[in-house]
Order: structure tokens, then C-alpha cells, then sequence
């Protein structure tokens, strides 16, 4: 690497192996996207997809992938989509759950880590650029690619690290304000009210405190509204929203509708447990945070406490020490 490196100096200048790496880069770059963007369907990926055209699966699917006429990004698509369903459905269902319902989400999303990838190894091949030529003493190769690669990897997976904290925070959320919810579906259900119309006032009165679970139970609302079958929209729910709390509540719906269960009696008693498990969930954090402070506790409190019991003694011994050593 050494010998390579000094070739390049010799050749090039102090900036030869910048501009060697920045080079190769950019062929590798201008070499790949051509063959992605152009590159030409398999026929029996083209037999496969007319032969399950009449399919309402494959008119479904195709209609999420088709973007509108005035999509940019939707000439990009064969290189911004994942090809596999499987993975295309599983990257949809994460950004839903995120709260992005956008049908371009994925697209919006893979283009985002392209982007800022790009973005970014650009910015650390100038900030190399602009270090060498302000220093006299090039950078080293192993920190000039680490300058360089860093940036672009960091770009790359901020988008994906975003979309996984907003999700966790939404979930969250909806964890939080579920019992809250529930007791007030229940009131609602208990004054006459049926759990269509419980579910509007509900989803109205916790917008401001619970704006993700507000959204949740206004798409049952209008799902319902347009005619879809009830059972469908309470497990579309459930595989929207993510949470355990949620799938436990659609399960004893579905069962007291296909029982025939007074729905009240089922809320009273599932909305019981919801408060129970928010107590305990409660005094759950209350006990790890004994542990979590013993930490800070220690290097907080025992330096300086022994700072003072123990300094005096050891200056006296120091100056003693001294003392007899003249």
C-alpha cells in the first residue's frame, strides 16, 4: 500500500491518492448507472407477469409501483424499488407504520439513502481536497478514505436510521394512549353510542395527545364508511399499527363479533387489563433506574469523596518522604 501510495505522489503530486480514489469513484459510478437505469427486463419475468395480469394481486401491486405523470422519480423506479415483492411489501409496511402512507414512499425513501450516500462522499473528497492543500503534509491513505467513505455511509443509513426511530417513537405512542383510548370507547359504547361511532369521537377527542392513535382510528372510520368489511379493517389495523396491544384488542373484537358478546362487557374487561399493564409497565422503568444511576452515582461521587479522605494523608506522606529524603 505504501508503495502504491508513493507511486501515486510521484505521478500526481501530494494529492495523488485522493485523486486516484475520487477517480476510481467516479468510473465506477458513471460505468454502473447506465447498466442499471437501461437495464432490460428478463422475458420470463415478462411471461410471468401476462400470464397473472388478470390477477387482482398483480393489478394491485402494479398499481403501487405505477407513479403519477408528474413523478419525477418514476422514470428511476427499476433502480429506486426493490424487485422482490417480499422485500418491496416489507419496506412499504415499515414506512407505513412509520406514518409515511405515501404510495412513492419506498421510492422517496431509496432515493433519499442515494442521495445523501452521494451527497456526502462528495462533501469528505472535498474536505480532503481542501485539508491537502491547506497542510503540507498530505493525509494518509488509510484517513483519507476513512475521511471519505465515512461521510457517504453515514449518509447512506441516516435515512434508514430515521425511519426506525420515527417508528419506535410512533409505536410508542400508540402504547402510551391505547388504555386512555379505550376507556373512553368504552363510555361511548356503555351511553348507547355503536363502536362505529365511538370510534369517530374517540379518534376526535385524543388528537391532541395522541395524534398517531388519532390517525389510526380515523382510517377504521373511513374504511368503514367505505364499505369494507369490519373484521378486514380491524386486522388491517393491527398489522398497520404494529403493536401488540392493538392486535390483542382487534383479536377480542373479531371474537365477541363472531360469538356474539356483548362488545361493552369485552371493553370493560380488556380495557381493565390495558390500565394494569400501563402500571406495570410504569413500575418497570421505576426499578431499572436504581441500576442506571449506579453508574453515575460511582464516578460522580466516590472520586471526589475520596479526593478528600484520602488527599490530606497522601500530601503528608509526600512531604514526609521529602523530609527524609533531604
Amino acid at each position: 500500500m505504501e508503495a502504491v501510495n508513493r507511486i501515486l505522489i510521484d505521478m500526481l503530486g501530494p494529492a495523488g491518492p485522493l485523486i486516484a480514489v475520487g477517480g476510481l469513484g467516479l468510473v465506477l459510478i458513471l460505468v454502473t448507472l447506465p447498466i442499471l437505469l437501461k437495464r432490460q427486463s428478463d422475458p420470463l419475468d415478462k411471461i410471468k407477469a401476462a400470464r397473472t395480469s388478470d390477477t387482482v394481486r398483480s393489478d394491485d401491486h402494479k398499481a403501487l409501483r405505477r407513479g403519477d405523470s408528474g413523478d419525477k422519480l418514476a422514470k428511476y423506479s427499476t433502480f429506486l424499488e426493490p424487485k422482490n415483492e417480499a422485500e418491496y411489501s416489507a419496506a412499504k409496511l415499515k414506512l407505513v407504520r412509520a406514518g409515511y402512507r405515501n404510495k412513492n414512499a419506498v421510492r422517496i425513501f431509496h432515493f433519499a439513502q442515494f442521495a445523501l450516500g452521494l451527497g456526502l462522499l462528495a462533501v469528505g473528497v472535498i474536505y480532503v481536497m481542501a485539508r491537502n492543500a491547506a497542510s503540507e503534509v498530505p493525509i494518509g491513505t488509510q484517513a483519507m478514505i476513512f475521511a471519505i467513505l465515512g461521510p457517504g455511509l453515514v449518509g447512506y443509513m441516516l435515512p434508514k436510521y430515521w425511519v426506525t426511530k420515527r417508528l419506535q417513537k410512533r409505536q410508542e405512542e400508540i402504547t402510551n394512549g391505547f388504555p386512555d383510548a379505550l376507556d373512553m370507547m368504552l363510555v361511548c359504547v356503555e351511553a348507547g353510542q355503536s363502536l362505529d361511532q365511538s370510534i369517530i369521537r374517540v379518534a376526535r377527542e385524543i388528537r391532541a395527545g395522541y395524534p398517531a392513535l388519532a390517525e389510526e382510528f380515523e382510517m377504521v372510520s373511513f374504511e368503514i364508511k367505505a364499505g369494507k368489511d369490519k373484521i378486514a379493517v380491524l386486522r388491517d389495523m393491527s398489522e398497520r399499527s404494529g403493536v401488540n396491544d392493538v392486535a390483542s384488542f382487534v383479536t377480542v373484537l373479531i371474537q365477541s363479533a363472531t360469538f356474539g358478546t356483548s362488545v361493552a362487557e369485552a371493553l370493560r374487561v380488556y380495557a381493565g387489563e390495558m390500565r394494569d399493564k400501563r402500571v406495570m409497565r410504569a413500575e418497570e422503568k421505576a426499578n431499572t433506574l436504581p441500576t442506571k444511576m449506579t453508574l453515575a452515582t460511582m464516578m460522580l461521587t466516590v472520586p471526589p469523596l475520596l479526593i478528600i479522605l484520602l488527599g490530606p494523608s497522601i500530601y503528608s506522606i509526600v512531604v514526609t518522604l521529602g523530609e527524609f529524603a533531604m
